[in-house]
C-alpha cells in the first residue's frame, strides 16, 4: 500500500440532540486507515479554540496527523431515520489555499474530505494534484453552498473543481443532484476516471473504463451509519494504492465499513 494522505476541515456534530463530538471525513477516514494499517497522513483544519473537543479522538488514532489553526470550526446537526439524514449546518469552515497542502512529501493518494463548496477551490485541487498525484474528492463539495440553516443541496460548482480529481466520491442525492441519475451516461458526463455512488445500506455503485457495476452490502442493523461513507472512501483509495481494480477495491471498502460499524 503505497504512502497516502486525507486532508480536510475537522467538524463539531451533534447527532439526535446528544453531546457534540469530533466529525469531519479526516476523522472517520483517518478509522478506516488506521483499522487496515495504513501508512497515512492526517492533515486537518479547525479553529484553535475548539481543538480541547476535537483533537483527543483524532490523536488517539495513532496516525501522523498536521494541525492547521483556522479562524472558524464546521459545525453540523443531524438527525436520522434508517438511511435517511436530515441536517442542518451550523457553521462554515475555513478555505484552504494552495499554501495549505504544500506539506504531503511522498503521498501519491489523497483523499480530500470537503464538506461545502467553500473548502477547496480548483486552484487549491490543482496544486494538490500536481507531480501525477491521484486525488480523490468527496462530492459534498460540489454540492454544498457555503451557508448556514437546512441543508439544500445544489449544482452551482465550478466545474474546473473535476479537472484534477481522479476519484469522485458521491452519495446517491447528491448523484441525482449533479447529473439527475445513477446511469453510466449520467454519471460519465462528470468526466471523472472514477466515480463512486454510495447507496446506504444497499450497496454502491462503481463507474470505471466507462462501464458501471453494482457492490452489494449486507446492512448492519442499529448501527450510527454517521462517517460511513468517509471511511468507504479512504478505504476505497487505499486498496486502489495497493493495485486493487475499482469494483474489488470497492468491495474491499465495503467490508471494511462493515467492521467499523458492528464495533
Amino acid at each position: 500500500m503505497r504512502p497516502l494522505a486525507v486532508i480536510g476541515n475537522l467538524s463539531r456534530d451533534l447527532v439526535d440532540g446528544a453531546a457534540p463530538r469530533v466529525g469531519g471525513a479526516p476523522y472517520w477516514s483517518a478509522r478506516a486507515l488506521r483499522e487496515l494499517g495504513a501508512e497515512a497522513l492526517v492533515a486537518v483544519k479547525c479553529a484553535d479554540f475548539d481543538r480541547r473537543l476535537l483533537a483527543p479522538p483524532v490523536l488517539a488514532l495513532g496516525l501522523p496527523v498536521l494541525w492547521l489553526a483556522g479562524r472558524s470550526t464546521a459545525a453540523f446537526s443531524f438527525r436520522y431515520e434508517g438511511d435517511r439524514r436530515e441536517m442542518t449546518v451550523d457553521a462554515i469552515g475555513e478555505a484552504w489555499t494552495p499554501e495549505d497542502i504544500r506539506f504531503l512529501g511522498d503521498a501519491r493518494w489523497v483523499h480530500v474530505g470537503a464538506l461545502a463548496r467553500s473548502d477547496f477551490s480548483a486552484e487549491t485541487l490543482a496544486e494538490l494534484a500536481g507531480g501525477g498525484r491521484k486525488v480523490s474528492f468527496d462530492g459534498q463539495g460540489l454540492v454544498r453552498p457555503a451557508r448556514t440553516g437546512p441543508l439544500e443541496l445544489d449544482a452551482a460548482y465550478d466545474p474546473e473543481v473535476l479537472r484534477h480529481v481522479s476519484i469522485l466520491k458521491l452519495n446517491e442525492e447528491e448523484a441525482r443532484v449533479l447529473v439527475g441519475g445513477v446511469d453510466a451516461g449520467a454519471l460519465g458526463s462528470l468526466g471523472v476516471p472514477e466515480v463512486l455512488v454510495t447507496l446506504g445500506s444497499r450497496g454502491s455503485l462503481v463507474l470505471a473504463d466507462g462501464a458501471l457495476e453494482e457492490v452489494d452490502a449486507e446492512p448492519v442493523e442499529g448501527a450510527d451509519p454517521t462517517g460511513a461513507g468517509d471511511a468507504f472512501a479512504a478505504a476505497y483509495l487505499a486498496a486502489r494504492s495497493d493495485d486493487q481494480a475499482p469494483v474489488a477495491a470497492a468491495r474491499s471498502a465495503t467490508e471494511l465499513v462493515a467492521r467499523l460499524l458492528r464495533s
